[in-house]
């Protein structure tokens, strides 16, 4: 049977750097060009193509299933229901009883799974899933997560799941604290359901392979967990699935949860012929998890002078039919849900509850990008009542190092904030506006507007994120290095199972690789199974922990390539101490070069694995929240500046500024990108981006009606990066990718708030939220 087409291993070009240099992505040309295979180019000769019917409505009950009528479809060669799975009939990324493979007797969302076929041609397939007959009962479904915290016992009997985690965060006395504050406000916040929105739909191709087993070729965010999840729900053993990362179009937290990857793999064992899967952009939307919606009340107390003295929360998470990432979401938004803040006195309650609207699980920034759009919220408002402007209060009450966060955990290594906030309002501000280019002004070419009813508002927020997993996971990544001479030049090969997402992974692999060896050719191999566990491309966690383990195991290869100059060098006991690698050389201070590494090395082959752990967590207490629950803490504050037409309600978003604390630049090129990214993606939050669920149906499961920032949304961005470096990470580094996604959104509405004067309290904000009655 042919082989599957399959991207190369990624070739770093010689002498484009290490650790620190803005080398450029080998995959970036091939991405433009439209040359890179994603996981919907693969293709084998003789497959089927697989596709899924779904439910229809959010909550129902099976009454039969008739598969006759896509079964008689000529071409049509498998038709598989709940029965036919082969193993285990659940799974889930927190727990493996969270959700069925394909429904049984009811479903809990619309787009829930319900059969599968397998034909000759993709719209054969389709067209068959059609035909096949369901019977429902349609029954009422549940879609207010604040009536599941109210009653979720009386959700439990009806089999809805009520509240899958209550994390509560106590200190000090907040009512004592009340009654002392000379200023109390409160506000309720809401959070709309953002999507992922990844360019490249969730796609694959399954093979039957020698062993019984199966190889799948799929675009993942974790290739391990997947295999824990695929496996028992095939029948097969771990060793009996094999899972090769195909080129992925983009993730942001929603292929962290599995979508065809099992399906693929049963219509491929059932059928004995290679299935490719690949989803539409409809059922790109009902496939994959999306950014959990939130209903938040906030009151804060504070002295005359603006100092916090109390905070009393409430965070309802919506985690639609079943857990996914809830449990984890939500102990990120208890711990992080005051923010970068001294608060003495502290009560929060978050919860993550089941409802029957669509699942909810990882998208970046993960629980804390809902709880900083409230409490960024909150510091404006409270600035306003105690009369500081909107920096000056975030000062006054900014964590430093030694500071305590909710959970007391203490602040450790990143940049003062206070002195961030205080480089951020020194930025020039853009320059005025330009009424004679329609380019510039809200509405642009369309013409509404000539600079009539255009109001320029100015607004400032902060965010915190953790880096890496937390409440005492033991994450963890590993690496494989080989070094050896090839086509006579010394090259690294660099092998982990680390999913490059487009975040630039393979090229800070190479970086690393060369810094730490030396050499300037590095491959670095397909991410596959045959390689240690990396864990998630999420988290903003590759870079500190992948980066962490191919650094290990480069000094492990150094140290034995050393030896073996050592050895090489001279008689026993003539050795010198001082040997190092540098500029392709083994060299010695005391003795001078010693030879270059392809010399040394000859026909030798150096290579080690090595795993790479952070340092332990804690779970937070179940009835306090206290705990060390976090590696890593990172900070980023936004400044934006907006033009809003008040008459129409369009906003153009003139500029963005951003500081932020990165610990150590390993790629400024990729860094800045993911901060113009990240940024992106809270401005699409807080002004267009929402999945519009009503009764628990999806209204817009499209590009045309779900709306995404393009380059004429993003504006310039002025960034000042700081290096204050963790000396618990790898060359201090502090993952970036997630902290431009929490402050950017508040940022931008308290400019919009700035230019209208309303409270605007939910996001995004939409055009009739401004305009004047």
């Amino acid at each position: 049977m042919a082989a599957p087409i399959k991207s190369p291993g990624h070739v770093a070009a010689p002498g484009l750097g290490g650790v620190g240099d803005s080398a450029l992505r080998p995959d970036g040309t091939l991405k433009v060009t439209g040359e890179f295979a994603y996981a919907s180019d693969l293709w084998i000769d003789g497959m089927l193509w697989g596709a899924t019917l779904r439910s229809p409505h959010p909550r129902a009950r099976i009454t039969s299933v008739d598969i006759g009528p896509a079964l008689a479809v000529p071409g049509v060669r498998a038709v598989l229901t709940h029965r036919d799975v082969p193993g285990r009939g659940t799974f889930g990324i927190d727990g493996a009883d969270d959700q069925p493979v394909l429904a049984v007797d009811q479903v809990r969302h619309q787009g829930e799974p319900v059969a599968l076929v397998a034909a000759d041609h993709p719209e054969t397939a389709r067209r068959a899933a059609a035909l096949i007959g369901i019977g429902w009962e349609v029954l009422e479904p549940v879609t207010d997560p604040r009536a599941v915290v109210a009653d979720p016992e009386g959700l439990k009997v009806q089999g809805l799941g009520g509240i899958a985690r209550h994390q509560p965060i106590r200190v000090g006395d907040v009512a004592a604290a009340r009654a002392a504050a000379a200023v109390v406000v409160a506000g309720e916040y809401e959070v709309g359901i953002q999507d992922q929105a990844f360019l490249g739909p969730e796609s694959g191709l399954a093979i039957p392979a020698e062993d019984g087993g199966v190889d799948l070729y799929v675009s993942t965010q974790w290739i391990h967990n997947d295999l824990k999840q695929i496996a028992p729900c095939l029948g097969l053993t771990a060793g009996q699935v094999h899972m090769t990362l195909a080129g992925v179009g983009g993730a942001f937290g929603g292929r962290e949860d599995l979508s065809m990857q099992i399906h693929a793999g049963m219509l491929a064992l059932h059928t004995g012929r290679p299935v490719k899967m690949s989803y539409n952009r409809q059922e790109s939307f009902f496939g994959h998890v999306h950014r959990h919606p939130a209903h938040l009340r906030y009151e804060y107390g504070a002295t005359a002078e603006g100092r916090l003295l109390f905070a009393d929360v409430e965070i309802v998470l919506d985690g639609g039919a079943y857990t996914s990432s809830t449990l984890n979401v939500t102990g990120n938004a208890a711990s992080l849900g005051v923010g970068p803040y001294e608060i003495p006195n502290i009560r929060v309650d978050a919860y993550g509850v089941y409802t029957n609207n669509p699942p909810c699980g990882a998208m970046r920034g993960f629980g804390a990008v809902q709880a900083c759009f409230a409490y960024e919220s909150m510091m404006d408002r409270l600035g306003a009542a105690c009369g500081l402007g909107p920096v000056e209060i975030r000062r006054r009450n900014a964590v430093k190092q030694g500071s305590r966060l909710a959970t007391g955990q203490i602040i450790e290594a990143p940049a003062p904030l206070a002195d961030m906030l205080t480089r951020l309002e020194a930025m020039p501000m853009p320059p005025e506006r330009d009424t004679s280019d329609l380019r510039g002004l809200p509405g642009g070419v369309a013409q509404t507007t000539h600079g009539e009813g255009v109001v320029r508002g100015v607004g400032y927020g902060v965010g915190i994120k953790n880096i890496c997993f937390s409440e005492g996971f033991d994450d963890l990544a590993t690496a494989r290095v080989r070094l050896e001479v090839i086509g006579g030049e010394p090259t690294a090969l660099v092998h982990t199972a680390a999913a490059e997402v487009g975040q630039g992974l393979v090229t800070i692999q190479a970086q690393i690789a060369r810094t730490e060896l030396g050499v300037r050719r590095v491959v670095i191999a397909p991410a596959d199974d045959a390689v240690g566990d990396a864990g998630s491309s999420s988290a903003s966690r590759q870079s500190y922990m992948s980066g962490g383990a191919v650094k290990t195991a480069c000094e492990a290869v150094r140290a034995e390539l050393i030896a073996l100059a050592g050895r090489r060098a001279g008689p026993a006991g003539r050795v010198p101490g001082d040997l190092t690698v540098a500029g392709g050389r083994v060299v010695s201070r005391s003795a001078g070069v010693l030879g270059t590494i392809a010399e040394i090395l000859g026909t030798e082959v150096i290579e080690a694995t090595r795993e790479f752990h952070h340092r332990p967590t804690t779970a937070l207490d179940p009835v306090t929240g206290q705990g060390r629950s976090h590696t890593q803490l990172a900070l980023c504050v936004h400044r934006a500046v907006v033009d809003v037409d008040v008459e129409l309600g369009l906003v153009k978003v003139v500029e963005l500024a951003a500081v932020q604390d990165v610990g150590k630049i390993l790629n400024r090129l990729s860094l800045e990108g993911q901060i113009h990214g990240g940024s992106a993606q809270g401005l699409g939050l807080a002004l267009m981006e929402e999945i519009v669920v009503s009764g628990g149906l999806v209204r817009n499961p499209s590009f045309t009606d779900y709306l995404i920032p393009t380059i004429l949304d993003m504006p310039p961005m002025r960034l000042d990066i700081l290096e204050n470096p963790d000396p618990e990470a790898p060359y201090g580094l502090r993952g970036a990718g997630e902290p431009p996604t929490l402050s950017s959104t508040p940022a931008i509405v308290a400019a919009v708030r700035a230019a209208t004067g309303r409270p605007l309290t939910r996001v995004p904000v939409r055009p009739e939220h401004l305009v004047t009655t």
